[in-house]
């Protein structure tokens, strides 16, 4: 047992504790407040000017599948022998081992959701796991935690010769292959012998509600293909970087559909992203769209998740919406609140120690804990 003392403390909910105390035992929080009974057995940890605040959570990520600085050997995140794939599992290509995990560690980083790249109308399933650990396997918070899906320019580029050329024979394949998941599970209803199809039981997921759909959408006409696809299939959907949805933040709120935007440093390297910038976060805060800023890594370095955080609150964006785009946002993101994106009892032990407050340039990563154990130390 360990108790983190005179701290102040970023609860990641809005709240924030001034001299407080963070007690955690058997890998989780045992108890938080500013005058708490520390058990005489606790090990007492002195954080005095210190800050502490949930370990950061980043909801679009390739870390893992999309090695950097390794080439064609390190790609395994887009399957492209077919604009669909949903038989495929992130899971079954990603590499714990990879540099950038290292890094999320030391950038107070501790959970991850891990997505297939765009290339594909669909591409296949998702993971969320936490940032250290050597079997991926043991590292897994949520498996699946989404379907990934892409619409617009990159499916348009990579099977325009084969599939779909055109933003119409995109949303056309996808409802073709959800068309052909809904008569699988009517037959299987009806107590028909059907042959298994991997594919298809994926995507009998996403229809069941069992896992949401999220779908790589930046221009706004996009984002409406999704939500439009969304009532007709009567499924769940994230919409995953929303580069255009200030124009239309409104709209979106109608749909109570949650949102991840970014990577919002990276440069204009497409007509996709021509307006992208630090307003959309804005005008989902005012229109009430709940939110999560990522990296998309490697676009944008896994390292710079809070950097880009900083940036929106510079560039107009609340504190307190800030903080939660990186924590309890994140996780009802990805539907693991329960566990993680705030210090409150019962959740993992998963918390950062900062040397000034985050948002202070000149704040480090002193330590990062998942699950009660130190996973980086400077």
């Amino acid at each position: 047992m360990k108790a983190y003392t005179h701290a102040t403390i970023i609860v990641g909910n809005g709240e924030m504790i001034e001299d407080g105390v963070l007690l955690v035992n058997d890998k989780k929080i045992l108890n938080i407040g500013k005058q708490i009974t520390i058990p005489e057995e606790a090990d007492i940890i002195e954080l005095h000017g210190k800050f502490v605040t949930p370990g950061l959570i980043d909801v679009h990520t390739h870390l893992g599948v999309h090695e950097e600085g390794v080439g064609p050997a390190g790609a395994d995140f887009n399957e492209i022998t077919s604009a669909t794939t949903p038989y495929v599992r992130a899971l079954d290509g990603l590499n714990p081992m990879e540099k950038g995990f290292e890094v999320a560690r030391r950038a107070g980083i501790t959970t991850v959701q891990v997505l297939p790249g765009s290339a594909n109308v669909i591409g296949g399933e998702i993971v969320t796991v936490k940032t250290a650990g050597k079997i991926v396997d043991e590292m897994v918070v949520k498996s699946p935690s989404g379907m990934k899906a892409a619409f617009g320019e990159n499916p348009k580029r990579v099977h325009g010769d084969k599939s779909a050329k055109t933003r119409m024979g995109v949303a056309a394949v996808f409802r073709q292959e959800l068309i052909k998941a809904e008569n699988y599970l009517k037959k299987l209803a009806k107590g028909e012998d059907v042959p298994r199809d991997l594919g298809l039981e994926n995507l009998a997921k996403v229809l069941r509600k069992e896992i949401p759909l999220r779908a790589h959408a930046h221009r706004a006409d996009d984002i409406v293909t999704v939500l439009r696809l969304a009532n007709e299939f009567k499924i769940d959907v994230t919409i995953e970087h929303c580069t255009e949805g200030h124009h239309i933040a409104d709209f979106i709120k109608k749909y109570n559909v949650m949102v991840a935007v970014g990577p919002t440093m990276s440069s204009r390297s497409k007509v996709e992203n021509a307006d992208k910038g630090w307003h959309t976060l804005l005008a989902l805060e005012e229109a009430g769209v709940p939110f999560s800023i990522t990296t998309d890594h490697p676009v944008v370095g896994i390292e710079y998740l809070i950097t880009s955080v900083i940036q929106a609150v510079k560039n107009g964006l609340s504190e307190e919406s800030a903080w939660k785009s990186v924590t309890l946002n994140a996780a009802k993101h990805i539907g693991i609140e329960d566990r993680v994106g705030s210090l409150e009892v019962g959740k993992d032990a998963d918390f950062v120690i900062w040397s000034h407050h985050p948002f202070d340039v000149s704040a480090n990563v002193e330590k990062t804990i998942i699950e009660g154990e130190v996973v980086f130390e400077d």
